[in-house]
């Protein structure tokens, strides 16, 4: 290659060790950079999916978690009375239970019925309250009133007594459709029996509310309501729990009252266009006052208008069920819900500071599925309708909450990558600096020692320090100065020898001159003898160039018969120990690029390995075809060798042509074809033919299959 003229190659050559060292060292911090930028964005990437996943999963058990909730009596309960707490807790207002009617007059169905339903609203005494109406129009018009509150003993009202305030009793209001009713139920104890025996005094009190209608005062003609039912259970515990408490310590009272309402009589037999309408439309206009009094005048013992009442069940708590971004709408089927939505709740959105730069990159990260919607629908069964429930997913979600916490994160990651550039940098002033003005000067002394004189002039005295590049420094610096001297002093000596050569060369020619005036004819034959003394002497050495050359061994690789060469080897195998080797030849010569005893060598090394292992009496086929190469001009022609037999293992079917790989124990030291070197030869002559030798496992056998390149025409 000729260079260009005027290119300094001395100037070059140095100045590529030093550029070579900073592109290695900043490539080095360039790729950890790079790294941790990709490990972050691989971290985001399978983030993204696991939150993609978890946000399914958690989809579907949001579904399913508000479905049980809602076909739960407590859910069935909103359901039911859709719009009954649009308004304020107090006064009460009925809800529509999901039973048909409650056994008012079973303590424990009565409570378990309305602790079921969670129609009861809390008061900050302890005490509870809950009005409701039954979901079957014929168990009759009745409000039932149910609840429990804290008292002393109860006091019973006696036959007779036309003075209602010397007992325990209930005061119930109804305010409805612009009229109101309102009853006094005092309590009348009944007889506590045991056996025939005293009943304790610590028992439970278990008495009837009579109901009278409170429009005036009571008479001896004064009856009680026919339908008026009511019933007061007071336990023989105390409320604190002290065993030893006395008589007169607060008790736990239930009561369970079934209220008369007329106008919903008159409604169920009413005969109209609509049929019977149950429940009726403006039940949440109805307000009752359940009261509680005790003996005497005084603040009632239980006020259901009383402040700090607690709301049961209702939408509000199916919110937090919600993830953010998902939105859940109810409405009922059928005629009577007319597809209107009954109410549609959305989770919260989390606020949380996120980066728009975190945020676009997520959104790029592609996740697959991610795009479809999200949404599931079930149906919930009443006794007064169906309700289909549909939940609607954001999946934008995802990325907001990855965002959220990738934002957090990446102060990590800037911190790492703040981390490695201060690392970089400090490596660059303290020992990238240092080492490339040390390999600048080094070059520098380079030139100056290829210069004339052999001597460089540089200074290191700068570089000189306590750590490993300053000792080295100061140990080329001193270095250089015993070169320098060195050099001075070859110079010298160089110099003294060439003048002592001069004066040598100079005495010896000075005679060589006289002896050639003496005999300076040509015909003189010492004419001749001096002239080569002066030639020898002007010669002060000769110089060799020694050449040496690499020869290795190659195969003698011609053209041959494919067609006929295999026949030929099929045709003889019997004779080499090889029985019942079958070849199918092709009709036109197949002409390959090989050398023939090479050739030869490899397949009797593939049929000694194919006699080994087939099944006995059955043949070895031989099979040759041509199959074409992609951008290449000739075919190719393959060989296939196959036998019946066990097959393979597939992680060994590579490392069979591997010297020294074998399944048979080497027993006897000669046995061919024990050490693992057939194959291993094969695959060698195969390359060097420009050929490749494969095998592979098939349903029934093994077959090995030889490529070679066909000769162009």
């Amino acid at each position: 290659m000729k260079l260009p003229a005027g290119l300094d190659v001395e100037r070059l050559l140095p100045a590529r060790v030093p550029f070579g060292l900073r592109v290695f060292f900043r490539g080095a911090f360039l790729l950890l950079g790079l790294a941790t930028v990709a490990l972050a964005i691989a971290v985001l990437q399978d983030e993204k999916e696991r939150s993609y996943r978890n946000y399914q999963d958690g989809f579907r058990k949001n579904q399913a978690q508000i479905a049980a909730k809602l076909r739960h009596p407590t859910g069935q309960l909103v359901l039911l009375n859709p719009t009954a707490y649009d308004h304020e807790v107090t006064p009460l207002r009925p809800l529509v239970l999901p039973f048909s009617a409650l056994d008012f007059d079973d303590r424990n169905k009565a409570q378990q019925a309305v602790e079921m339903a969670g129609c009861l609203v809390q008061y900050p005494d302890a005490a509870s309250m809950c009005v409701a109406v039954g979901n079957n129009p014929f168990a009759g018009g009745f409000l039932y009133a149910v609840g429990s509150f804290n008292s002393g003993p109860l006091v019973s009202h006696s036959s007779g007594t036309l003075d209602l305030s010397l007992a325990h009793r209930a005061r119930i209001t109804v305010d409805m459709r612009g009229q109101r009713y309102r009853w006094i139920a005092p309590f009348q104890a009944m007889q506590a029996v045991d056996e025939g025996r005293n009943a304790s005094p610590f028992a439970n009190t278990r008495g009837r509310l009579v109901g009278f209608a409170d429009d005036g005062p009571i008479t001896p003609a004064s009856r009680p309501v026919r339908d008026f039912r009511g019933w007061l259970w007071q336990d023989g515990r105390c409320v604190d729990g002290a065993p030893a408490a006395g008589p007169d310590c607060a008790r736990r009272a239930f009561v369970s009252v079934r209220l008369p309402v007329e106008l919903f009589r008159e409604a169920l037999f009413a005969k109209g266009p609509a049929g019977i309408v149950w429940p009726p439309a403006d039940l949440d206009q109805i307000k009752v006052q359940v009261e509680m009094l005790a003996p005497g005048e005084g603040k009632p013992l239980f006020d259901s208008n009383a402040a700090g009442a607690t709301a049961p069940f209702s939408w509000a708590e199916l919110s937090p069920l919600l993830l953010p971004g998902e939105k859940l709408r109810i409405r009922k089927l059928g005629a009577g819900g007319a597809g209107k939505d009954i109410v549609a709740l959305s989770g919260a959105e989390a606020a949380e500071r996120a980066s728009p730069l975190i945020a676009w990159l997520i959104r790029r990260l592609q996740v697959e599925g991610y795009d479809a919607p999200v949404t599931s629908t079930d149906i919930i069964s009443t006794p007064l309708g169906r309700y289909e429930l549909t939940l609607t997913g954001d999946i934008r979600t995802v990325n907001k909450a990855l965002t959220a916490v990738a934002t957090r994160v990446s102060w990590f990651v800037g911190g790492m990558l703040l981390a490695i550039f201060a690392t970089w940098l400090a490596i660059e002033l303290r020992i990238i600096h240092r080492i490339t003005e040390l390999t600048r000067r080094a070059a520098t002394v380079s030139k100056g020692v290829r210069a004339s004189d052999g001597l460089a002039a540089v200074d290191l005295a700068d570089l000189r320090g306590g750590d490993e590049l300053g000792v080295l420094a100061g140990g080329l610096q001193d270095l250089l100065q015993r070169v320098n001297e060195d050099v001075r002093r070859e110079q010298i000596r160089v110099a003294q020898e060439k003048d002592t050569w001069h004066a040598v060369g100079h005495e010896i020619m000075s005679p060589l001159q006289s002896l050639m005036v003496l005999h300076g004819s040509a015909d003189d034959p010492a004419h001749r003898y001096i002239s080569r003394m002066q030639q020898a002497v002007r010669v002060l050495y000769g110089s060799a160039s020694p050449s040496e050359a690499f020869e290795s061994t190659a195969l003698n690789v011609q053209t041959l018969d494919a067609n006929e060469f295999l026949r030929h080897v099929a045709r003889n195998a019997a004779a080499a120990g090889i029985p019942g080797v079958a070849f199918e030849p092709l009709a036109q010569p197949v002409t390959v690029r090989a050398d023939e005893y090479s050739l030869e060598d490899v397949v009797s090394h593939v049929l000694r390995n194919a006699e080994r292992y087939r099944r006995p009496g059955s043949l070895i086929r031989i099979t040759l075809s041509l199959q074409a190469r992609e951008g290449a001009t000739a075919p190719e022609a393959l060989i296939a060798i196959s036998n019946l037999g066990p097959r393979i293992d597939a992680g060994m079917l590579d490392k069979i042509f591997e010297y020294g790989v074998s399944d048979l124990p080497d027993t006897d030291a000669g046995a061919p074809g024990q050490r693992g070197q057939g194959l291993f030869v094969a695959k060698t002559y195969m390359a060097k033919m420009g050929g490749t030798i494969t095998a592979r496992n098939l349903d029934d056998g093994v077959c090995l299959e030889l490529r070679l390149q066909c000769a162009v025409a």
